[in-house]
């Protein structure tokens, strides 16, 4: 039982410190998804080199994991704000050509950052940037200024 109640504590740790620590970390992967593989990974290693080497043991802390992924999932569906809190929302870096200071250091992002998801789109000059989003999975979007000399 203390097991199942270490997994869920552990789990809700982790969710809190991948969200304070920023998106940065684990480049597509969701911040949840970030915990699960961490806390899943924990649970079968304390399983195999710890002190209780019990596979019931390790299977009700993987199961407890598994259902508070399950949990915050579906609540994260039902309730938006639930699903904002954990998840956060997208950040503007860069709004109509200007770099949102406040926002980029917050982030602990470096222009470079921008500047190398930019050219990972094909947009190799700032001055082609409208828009920079730090997306909620830590992706970076980028959306071009539209070219004012074409007439259609």
């Amino acid at each position: 039982m203390y097991t199942i109640i270490h997994a869920i504590l552990g789990y809700i740790f982790l969710t809190i410190m991948v969200r304070v620590l920023t998106r940065r970390p684990g480049g597509q992967m969701t911040q949840i998804e970030f915990v699960l593989v961490f806390l899943m990974g924990g649970i079968i290693i304390l399983s195999t080199v710890g002190m209780d080497h019990s596979v019931t043991n390790c299977t009700c802390a993987a199961l407890a994991v598994g259902c508070m992924h399950r949990f915050v999932s579906t609540m994260k569906l039902r309730y938006a704000r639930f699903g904002a809190l954990v998840d956060g929302t997208p950040l503007v870096l860069v709004r109509h050509g200007e770099w949102q200071d406040d926002v980029m250091k917050g982030m602990r992002m470096a222009p470079e950052d921008v500047m190398g998801a930019a050219r990972t789109k094909g947009v190799g000059k700032f001055e082609k940037i409208d828009y920079a989003i730090l997306e909620r999975n830590g992706g970076i979007s980028i959306i071009e200024k539209e070219d004012s000399s074409e007439d259609k």
